[in-house]
């Protein structure tokens, strides 16, 4: 073997090596490219912003009333974080669906169904049926999907089926429960979708108490409001 023959050998193996080292790369590229985003981390971020100036607010209600300045900075921080709170949320679920309980943590589905609570009537109803869906294939507790479809309802302006929505009325500035439909059957409607009894449920997260002639009454005033 010549000189030359050997040093173009040589010039040969070595740009297949660079080659195979450029390829290499680039299906590392590709693969770091169709890495998953760490949702855990963005839906504790999303969780933080949404939930602290809420809770904070909440608690300077108590102390100073709704009208305190306090209590209205930090309605207008919650306003802020909310609106890209529900960009990430939206691009989330158009991009992966409704995600399992491996890919978002046991908060994250928590802090999906809260944003979306949140949110105008419009998204909830147009990611409720991706909701039904989660719920289906084990994905989503169902007293998430409760939560959405009494809501729905109260922004319609309906009779809320579960009981899952408390309002404030100003002019006995106090909260109650937003009517409910037939209220006689809602244990038998909550027992149906493994929720607990409405007292149980009133008394746990509001601290109120269920007086079943008072809801009767109530939600019969609604309709009779509705049908003028």
């Amino acid at each position: 073997m010549t000189y030359h023959q050997m040093k173009y050998i040589l010039l040969i193996s070595f740009l297949f090596a660079i080659s195979c080292s450029n390829n290499t790369k680039s299906k590392e590229v590709v693969q770091a490219d169709k890495k998953p985003e760490n949702l855990i981390a963005i839906l504790d971020t999303i969780w933080r912003t949404e939930q602290r100036p809420i809770t904070l607010r909440d608690s300077l209600m108590k102390i100073h009333g709704d009208e305190s300045d306090l209590v209205k900075e930090q309605q207008a921080i919650y306003k802020r974080n909310h609106i890209i709170n529900e960009q990430k949320v939206i691009a989330i679920l158009d991009k992966y669906g409704w995600p399992t309980k491996e890919m978002a943590g046991e908060q994250g589905n928590f802090t999906i169904c809260n944003v979306i609570q949140h949110s105008d009537n419009e998204v909830r109803i147009k990611y409720l049926p991706m909701m039904r869906k989660a719920v289906e294939e084990k994905k989503l507790e169902p007293r998430f999907l409760v939560r959405a479809e009494d809501r729905i309802a109260t922004e319609k302006g309906e009779l809320q089926i579960y009981g899952g929505q408390m309002k404030y009325y100003p002019e006995t500035k106090s909260f109650n429960l937003w009517p409910v439909l037939d209220p006689k059957n809602i244990d038998k409607r909550r027992t149906a979708i493994g929720l607990d009894s409405i007292a149980i449920f009133l008394k746990n997260r509001f601290d109120f108490e269920w007086n079943l002639e008072e809801q009767i009454k109530r939600t019969a005033e609604f309709e009779k409001k509705k049908q003028k």
